[in-house]
């Protein structure tokens, strides 16, 4: 009797799932596999067969966290930050190097990318420790120096791979976390202020000269078109030229001649932009601006602190990964190897960000469930943005 309860406990919450916001997202993962069938010149073969693969794990990834008690994500949230640590340095030690970056571990025949655990578990772990303060004390100097240093230890552990874009990703969502939270907006004032003093310091002895080149590249690509400058000018060539409409499916010259590099990955919006021009661009930014409204909603639904700044995290995450992917193949940031969220090539970025949306879903079944905030009262929820 016990177990059919369980059963349809667990389908009535399967049910309730935010439909909307995953057709969305649906929407986004089939635009971004008709680009990988075109980037492989027409075939599903090696794109998007294998994303579709990792789409339909993905969606069991989904169901299943929409399905959990959100008390028992609350409890794993430490737990989880812990391991992510633990693989982050282990990494550090031991990794797997490739193309010159040492960022994977060898487990059991299958490579693991512990950067891209840390992203979600830094948003269980910042949510859980904001959830705990009330808004009265979290500007305050002792309250701000743990979560300063949950997200200062992951990000020199991934600064050193070397992964600058993931460390970039990393800080800024946690900062953005801790805006939500309702920190005072003049420790943000003092963190940029100090931030752009030690840019000679990180310019002079933590970032490699490559790194060094892609500023650089950045400035004045037209100083080496042929080398360090010829990606960055050869995708604002392919955007350029597209117009209004684009050159249509599988059209694309810079693409399909070979001249517009890693098409599949970082350049994937120049391909489409290529296709479908314009209006193929603003469809897909407009399908972005929908999923993070509708997250957004989910958010501010949540009766629990943890839950809200959950799900801030989440649309933090997507929002930095489409918005540096489109400015760094535009040439207004610095390429940093940035996917376009759903719509690159990748397992393990493609499996993060549908981890994330499991967690908003996880929020919306469970928005009207109480937490225990603050000196134990449940359903604190104290100030900031979703507060």
């Amino acid at each position: 009797m016990e177990s059919v309860q369980i059963r349809r406990s667990l389908m009535t919450r399967m049910m309730q799932i935010h439909w909307p916001l995953l057709a969305v997202m649906c929407l986004i993962i089939f635009y971004g596999s008709l680009l990988l069938y075109d980037a492989a010149g027409s075939s599903l073969d090696p794109y998007a067969d294998r994303q579709m693969v990792r789409f339909v794990f993905g969606l069991g990834v989904i169901f299943g966290l929409a399905a959990l008690d959100v008390k028992t994500i609350f409890r794993l949230a430490y737990p989880l930050y812990g391991i992510s640590l633990v693989l982050l340095i282990l990494v550090e030690l031991k990794g797997h190097t490739a193309m010159g970056a040492t960022r994977w571990l060898n487990i059991g025949g299958f490579r693991l990318q512990p950067s891209e655990m840390m992203k979600v578990a830094l948003i269980l772990a910042l949510a859980r420790y904001y959830h705990m303060r009330p808004l009265g004390v979290v500007s305050k100097i002792p309250y701000l120096i743990p979560p300063l240093l949950m997200m200062l230890v992951p990000f020199i552990l991934t600064v050193k791979q070397p992964d600058l874009g993931t460390a970039l990703l990393l800080g800024m969502m946690g900062t953005g976390i801790m805006f939500a939270a309702g920190v005072s907006w003049k420790f943000f004032a003092l963190l940029i202020g100090g931030g752009m003093a030690a840019i000679p310091v990180g310019w002079e002895f933590f970032l490699r000269s490559y790194q060094k080149q892609r500023i650089l590249t950045f400035l004045d690509p037209e100083a080496d078109p042929l080398g360090a400058g010829y990606h960055i000018m050869q995708s604002k060539i392919a955007i350029g030229s597209a117009g209004v409409w684009g050159k249509g499916f599988g059209g694309g010259t810079q693409a399909h001649l070979k001249f517009l590099p890693e098409k599949h990955t970082d350049f994937i919006f120049t391909l489409m932009t290529e296709d479908f021009g314009m209006i193929g661009a603003l469809i897909l930014i407009s399908l972005y601006l929908l999923l993070m409204f509708l997250c957004l909603d989910v958010a501010l639904r949540c009766r629990n602190q943890f839950s809200g700044l959950m799900v801030i995290g989440v649309v933090l995450t997507v929002f930095l990964y489409a918005f540096i992917n489109m400015c760094m193949v535009m040439g207004l940031m610095p390429v940093v190897g940035v996917p376009l969220p759903f719509v690159s090539y990748g397992g393990t970025a493609l499996l993060t960000l549908m981890l994330g949306i499991g967690l908003v879903m996880n929020a919306y079944v469970n928005k009207d469930v109480n937490l225990p905030g603050a000196a134990g009262l449940s359903g604190v929820r104290g100030g900031g943005f979703i507060r």
